[in-house]
């Protein structure tokens, strides 16, 4: 299945409540909640508290994507705080195994995450164990980039991999994706994707039904 995964990481903090529901009317099927510790990422983000008081908002998924070191520190705070699918980076876990059963054994989805730099491989032998994996499209820590040329074809390639190998994982994307690229990569194999200022920039209901319209054109 296709979703929309809009990061609140570009929307207006003022007014964040309203816009989710905006979200939410639109037809967005998840919330994207980037979280970054200012450690494994430059930028501080936001964290549990925010979660809860948006949980109220809307019963849509909160996707939420963790940019931290050492995340097993945090999993179950986040699954109290609401999340319903946590994704941690590969490059942030001394056990990347141990730290996918941890969310597991809370009854959430578990996704790992690569750099754009990172190669596949890395997580070749986890492959078998996540619901998700996502392939960053920038360099993490800053929204408004540039979506990475060469990442397209990597989602390609993991694409391949896990037909090849008979697994079930969602390709998420995240970073630089627009109305104008999105087809390039739900062609390459990805099907949750992940915007932030091309949704909340302008009219969010309209940059949704946009993106929407899009994807189910592939």
């Amino acid at each position: 299945m296709k979703c929309l995964s809009p990061s609140i990481l570009s929307a207006d903090f003022s007014k964040l409540g309203e816009q989710i529901r905006l979200l939410d009317e639109a037809g967005a099927q998840y919330v994207h909640i980037d979280v970054m510790d200012g450690s494994f990422v430059p930028s501080i983000s936001f964290g549990m508290p925010v979660m809860k008081s948006i949980r109220g908002c809307t019963d849509r998924m909160f996707d939420v994507h963790l940019m931290i070191e050492e995340p097993i520190r945090y999993i179950e705070d986040f699954a109290e705080a609401g999340a319903d699918i946590i994704t941690v980076h590969a490059e942030a876990c001394k056990h990347l195994d141990r730290t996918i059963q941890a969310i597991k054994e809370r009854g959430l989805l578990a996704g790992v995450a690569l750099n754009p730099s990172t190669p596949i491989e890395m997580i070749r032998h986890v492959l078998s164990q996540v619901d998700m994996v996502l392939i960053m499209t920038v360099n993490p820590g800053f929204g408004g980039q540039k979506l990475i040329p060469y990442t397209i074809d990597k989602v390609a390639e993991l694409k391949r991999l896990l037909v090849k190998n008979g697994w079930k994982a969602d390709i998420e994307v995240d970073g630089g994706v627009t109305t104008d690229n999105v087809n390039r990569l739900l062609d390459a194999g990805a099907n949750i994707i992940v915007a932030g200022s091309a949704v909340f920039q302008g009219d969010i209901q309209e940059n949704v039904h946009a993106f929407l319209d899009r994807m189910n054109q592939v």
